[in-house]
């Protein structure tokens, strides 16, 4: 079975979304865990509500750096996944993390990259740069994770109508719908080409 684990610090619904595809055997994948900063945040009650294994690491749990991504590695180690999936994952990844899995991290980002990518693009401000740039279109990437941010080869987009009385609101919630539909599938067209190469 392909072994994922996830990522994420906020509400989680792009994890929500992918182990309800899981669920429903649209994706045929096992979730192993979930790494968040946020001991809070709403991906951790989707995790506690799917019986999916929970670890806690920031900064507050781990101050030494060294201990911090130990720790992280530790999961990676313990676990064996063949697929690391961030899912609003508000920090950047530690070097060792990504040395340990090359092409084997996915992250997805809610602008049409290259496009509104990069340091500062996150959440609402993405939305609002597509809006002042008057862009038409705009959409969810999901690309690789690479050592610069949102730089990574891209795997998959959707492109999502700008409407010209949108607000940051309005094209984010849309972007959003699209963004559930396209991550779980993008995963699992990985997924198959992994098995196809071990097969």
């Amino acid at each position: 079975m392909f072994k994922i684990g996830v990522m994420a610090s906020g509400g989680g619904s792009n994890f929500k979304a992918i182990i309800d595809h899981i669920g429903e055997g649209d994706l045929e994948a096992q979730c192993k865990f979930l790494i968040t900063n946020n001991a809070g945040c709403g991906a951790v009650h989707h995790a506690e509500e799917f019986g999916i294994p929970v670890y806690h690491i920031s900064g507050k749990t781990h101050p030494d750096q060294a201990a911090y991504e130990a720790a992280m590695l530790e999961v990676l180690d313990k676990y064996d996944v063949d697929l690391l999936i961030l899912a609003g994952y508000m920090k950047a990844l530690p070097l060792c993390m990504l040395k340990r899995m090359p092409d084997r991290i996915l992250n997805i980002h809610p602008s049409l990259l290259p496009k509104f990518g990069g340091k500062g693009f996150f959440g609402h401000h993405v939305h609002e740069a597509v809006l002042a740039a008057h862009e038409t279109e705009s959409g969810p990437t999901v690309h690789l994770v690479s050592e610069e941010i949102d730089r990574g080869r891209i795997l998959a987009q959707t492109k999502v109508p700008v409407m010209k009385d949108d607000t940051a609101d309005t094209l984010a919630a849309r972007v959003l719908v699209q963004e559930h539909a396209l991550y779980w599938k993008t995963i699992r067209d990985y997924a198959e080409k992994v098995i196809g190469v071990r097969g």
